[in-house]
């Protein structure tokens, strides 16, 4: 019962992510762990998708199976967001990315901003409003038409230490594009079995030697390699979960916060590079700080004046694709809690003496996680999503 309910999920999704697509709207899908031969007619209307979906879970309700049911909630939660559902966040975080958005105080914040400028004060970098222009300058820019030959160069350098650190023996196809696209993303990867293509924004995207190989462990050694030794199970197992990962599903925290994390794990003496995961650690903390202010109604001009005193070389523009991202893009609205949650929790495993991080990455590396369930290999860890 439960595989036969997987595969009318999945062949839901395939419909809804069909409509999306023929709309020239955002894919559903955004990597496929187990590619079909066979073309799926499109929905006629997210209405239908929700209808289906929403039967489905009763289903999966009815016959006890939670994990399915949360899935496909997850979904339900998304759909029901693009026809024009506005849930409070919590509740859709909750919904979608499996964790309750509750944040971290002003003392924390304040906390990671002390580690990350002294990691800056090593590389001889202060904080103030040139700060990424000084930090870019002593890693070493590079050109745009430079960067995807850097990129691979630096994933065949740091692959057999990933490979070591979470078990993987799949192989992947990488296909790399440049485009120039006005969104949010300077980089996208999505794919389906060992193919996997990744898309580099050049509107957005700015890279440096250190860049490249923090890049190369996010996109390629995280995403890549994990999203293809998943799909390798899901083709010499039938594996009881949905087999199609999207960036509005309970799993995301996963991906997004161990591939920020994954140079303290992989490289924890580069010091060029754990001084990015702490910048970034300290970024996404202020994000979601916004976020959360953003959802309970703050006014946008104190949120923009909160964002420049909290980083000092964010620009306007930056903070006003931000705010909006968060406030007026259902999926995003989702979506970008992950990063923040997925990094604090990967850093905080990272940094703890004895947390359970090789067992964290062999399972991540076989199947998607929510966060519970993430959690439930470190019974004594915090909370994902809050302090």
């Amino acid at each position: 019962m439960t595989r036969e309910l997987r595969d009318a999920a999945e062949h839901t999704l395939r419909a809804w992510n069909r409509y999306e697509i023929e709309r020239d709207a955002q894919p559903v899908i955004d990597y496929d762990c187990f590619p079909s031969t066979s073309e799926v007619p499109a929905v006629e209307s997210r209405l239908e998708a929700l209808q289906r979906l929403s039967a489905l879970k009763s289903e999966a309700d009815a016959a006890g199976d939670a994990s399915l049911a949360t899935r496909i909630d997850a979904d339900i939660a998304y759909c029901a967001a693009l026809l024009g559902q506005r849930e409070p966040l919590q509740q859709y975080v909750l919904r979608t990315q499996g964790c309750e958005p509750k944040g971290w105080s002003q003392e924390y914040l304040q906390q990671h901003l002390e580690r990350a400028q002294q990691c800056l004060d090593v590389l001889g970098v202060g904080w103030g409003p040139k700060t990424m222009t000084d930090l870019m300058e002593a890693e070493g820019t590079l050109d745009a038409a430079d960067s995807a030959d850097a990129i691979r160069e630096a994933a065949a350098d740091l692959e057999p230490a990933v490979r070591v650190a979470t078990k993987s023996v799949a192989s992947y196809d990488l296909s790399i594009e440049s485009v120039d696209i006005d969104a949010y993303w300077s980089y996208w990867l999505d794919g389906a079995g060992q193919k996997v293509r990744l898309r580099i924004n050049l509107r957005n995207s700015r890279f440096t030697r250190v860049a490249a190989r923090q890049f190369a462990l996010h996109e390629i050694l995280g995403h890549a390699l994990q999203f293809a030794t998943i799909a390798a199970r899901c083709a010499s197992e039938d594996v009881p979960w949905i087999r199609l990962c999207s960036v509005h599903s309970p799993s995301q925290v996963l991906f997004e916060g161990l591939a920020q994390a994954m140079p303290l794990i992989v490289t924890p003496d580069d010091e060029n590079l754990v001084a990015r995961v702490r910048l970034d650690h300290y970024h996404q903390l202020v994000r979601g700080q916004l976020h959360l202010a953003l959802a309970a109604g703050e006014p946008i001009l104190d949120l923009a004046e909160q964002a420049r005193r909290s980083v000092p070389y964010w620009t306007d523009s930056q903070i006003a694709d931000l705010l909006t991202d968060r406030g007026a893009n259902v999926l995003l609205r989702s979506y970008l809690w992950s990063y923040s949650a997925g990094i604090d929790w990967f850093v905080r495993l990272a940094d703890t003496t004895g947390a359970p991080v090789s067992k964290v990455l062999h399972a991540a590396y076989q199947a998607p996680h929510t966060p519970d369930e993430l959690m439930a290999y470190w019974p004594s860890g915090p909370v994902i999503g809050a302090e």
